[in-house]
């Protein structure tokens, strides 16, 4: 679906559009995929920093991404070079119902074939598409201070992503999900996002775009011809844009992520982020029970949610940790 046009939606499904998974079991895609290892990753990166002292977050969540380059179909050899070792390790990437492709972006592919580590001052490309924002809202459930928050998330996504517009809608994400996760409502939230881009200069295009997306939410759900004015979500100021807008615009959490699939973009992307805002504001129990129950690796999706917040809150400390999340 991701790639259909909305007459095309509206063709296969009839005027209400999308209203839940169009199969038997809601199967998961590239953004799910990579928002796990970018959990794993972040805990990892925690473990090490609680058990040496001295950790770089984004080198840890980089090699988490290679460990996800690995899962999609490229030998060890090749996507661990720098890594080392006979294989990967850790008990994620040794979920076999992982190794499978689901549509991923090119720009992620080739930096992470690249080698290198790209940063907000050592750009490797200069993409702003949306793969970077659509997987860091784990960045803003492990890190309480959404100031420091919006700066992690710029940097893991900005590992892929070189163009400011590719990582400053992760920033603000991941601010919004930190403010979310400590009892704030979206408004409040959004607004408080708002204010930590205009600290960066290049933040023309993304508070463009959430400002459009805040006056778009005031005159409730968004019809699908408002939602495509933002765009098509393919980049990251406009999934970031869409996402927002349904949050704010719809009367509740399923009703925003109907919304932000209904349209002819990068609606996985759009529903995966509006999916990561309404549900840090209002929790597991708004999701309806028919989406829980038939969803691909719910179990594995809970697990590393509960890992990542027990990360947070009650670190463990011991070996047996440690040989879940090795801390590199």
């Amino acid at each position: 679906m991701e790639f259909w046009p909305l007459s095309e939606i509206h063709r296969q499904l009839g005027p209400p559009g999308v209203r839940g998974f169009l199969g038997d079991m809601g199967e998961v895609t590239d953004d799910t995929q990579m928002t796990l290892f970018t959990a794993e990753g972040l805990i990892r990166a925690s473990v090490r920093g609680r058990s040496k002292g001295i950790c770089h977050v984004p080198s840890v969540v980089h090699h988490a991404y290679l460990r996800w380059l690995y899962t999609q179909g490229v030998g060890w050899a090749e996507a661990g070079a720098r890594l080392g070792g006979e294989g990967p390790d850790g008990w994620l990437v040794a979920e076999g119902r992982l190794h499978h492709r689901r549509a991923p972006g090119n720009t992620c592919l080739s930096a992470l074939h690249s080698g290198k580590l790209g940063a907000t001052d050592q750009p490797l490309n200069d993409s702003k598409g949306c793969g970077g924002v659509m997987r860091v809202a784990p960045v803003g459930l492990l890190v309480g201070d959404p100031e420091r928050a919006f700066q992690l998330g710029c940097e893991v996504a900005a590992i892929t992503h070189g163009h400011p517009s590719g990582w400053l809608p992760a920033g603000a994400l991941a601010a919004i999900v930190s403010h979310l996760a400590g009892g704030d409502p979206v408004a409040v939230a959004v607004q408080a996002a708002r204010r930590l881009l205009l600290g960066h200069p290049s933040h023309g295009e993304t508070l463009a775009a959430l400002d459009e997306a805040v006056r778009l939410g005031r005159h409730g759900p968004p019809r699908p011809s408002e939602l495509e004015r933002l765009g098509g979500g393919w980049v990251g100021e406009e999934a970031l844009a869409i996402a927002v807008g349904c949050a704010l615009g719809a009367p509740d959490p399923r009703s925003a992520v109907v919304a932000a699939v209904n349209h002819s973009g990068d609606s996985d992307s759009t529903g995966a982020i509006c999916g990561n805002i309404v549900g840090a504001a209002h929790g597991e129990a708004w999701l309806p029970r028919e989406w829980v129950d038939r969803l691909e690796l719910g179990d594995v999706v809970a697990r590393i949610a509960d890992d990542l917040w027990r990360e947070r809150f009650e670190p463990p400390s011991g070996d047996d940790w440690w040989a879940q999340y090795p801390g590199w």
